[in-house]
């Protein structure tokens, strides 16, 4: 039996050149070679690549969710990959088995769908809100979840096939919850394995400018596209009160309202409320979609 084909995609702004190389050397030190890799530049022009890379230039900026979903489709033309694992530009593969372990977790697994790696700075910390679950304490805990991260991850073909790809009409922010709900309504698995590092400089989300409008206003199109009519007011309900405690700041309050109501008022496109039997399983995981 043949191990799962990889095969690699990076989406970048061409603003990190120096991150980027580094990033596919550590790619090209890799033990089990990637059968292919995409390199996106995301409305703008790509530094030089080596000859082993397919670039893609778009003309605008299609966001996160676009600019992977034009790195699929490059990478599904050549038809020969299982398994993509979706890098960021300035992130880094400090150790080489990290495709080998991708292709045994595959193997081990027919319905794993997603594999979630562990996101560390450069002294080895990981940050609480890059452990996928609500007990963060130990970013070493190892086990099924109910979200990713979006930062290093790896994703079944087949379950690419059944379920689509990333929701364009996102373009930043949720993107990862909305892939992630479909593929556990569907019958996929999502694991947390500490164990894959990619390393990435420690940051904050609010350093994008359209942070605030864009978590609001598609956390709101994630409950009309996902939740049962009795947890979608609750889901938003809890955020809602969970964003003015925490809020520190009146213009990013009044960015998040605005994203909200643009979220009530805007299509997102196709409702498909996953299963009251996704809920309890969601739920078992420690992780109800309420929270």
């Amino acid at each position: 039996m043949r191990h799962p084909r990889v095969g690699v995609a990076v989406l970048t702004m061409g603003n990190r050149p120096d991150e980027l190389r580094a990033l596919l050397d550590s790619v090209a030190k890799q033990d089990a070679a990637p059968t292919r890799v995409v390199v996106v530049g995301n409305g703008s022009p790509l530094p030089p690549l080596p000859d082993w890379v397919t670039a893609v230039e778009l003309d605008e900026n299609l966001g996160v969710s676009g600019g992977r979903n034009a790195a699929l489709r490059a990478l599904k033309e050549f038809g020969d990959v299982d398994v993509v694992v979706d890098l960021d530009d300035d992130g880094l593969l400090i150790s080489p088995d990290v495709f080998g372990q991708i292709q045994e977790l595959y193997e081990q697994d027919g319905l794993l769908g997603i594999v979630s790696f562990r996101i560390a700075d450069e002294t080895g910390h990981t940050q609480r809100r890059h452990v996928p679950r609500l007990r963060a304490a130990d970013p070493m805990r190892r086990g099924l979840v109910t979200t990713f991260l979006g930062g290093g991850h790896a994703l079944s073909v087949p379950m690419l096939k059944q379920v689509g790809g990333w929701p364009d009409e996102f373009f930043y922010a949720h993107e990862e919850t909305d892939l992630a709900w479909r593929a556990l309504d569907a019958g996929w698995r999502i694991l947390y394995e500490p164990g894959l590092v990619l390393q990435h400089p420690r940051t904050l989300p609010t350093r994008h400018a359209v942070y605030h409008r864009m978590v609001a206003r598609n956390r709101v199109w994630l409950a009309k596209r996902h939740l049962p009519a009795a947890l979608a007011p609750v889901y938003l309900g809890v955020w809602a009160l969970l964003t003015l405690a925490r809020s520190r700041s009146l213009g990013g309050l009044k960015a998040w309202a605005g994203g909200f109501v643009e979220g009530v008022r805007t299509p997102c496109g196709r409702r498909r409320p996953i299963a009251w039997a996704t809920v309890w399983h969601m739920t078992k995981l420690g992780r109800p979609p309420i929270i």
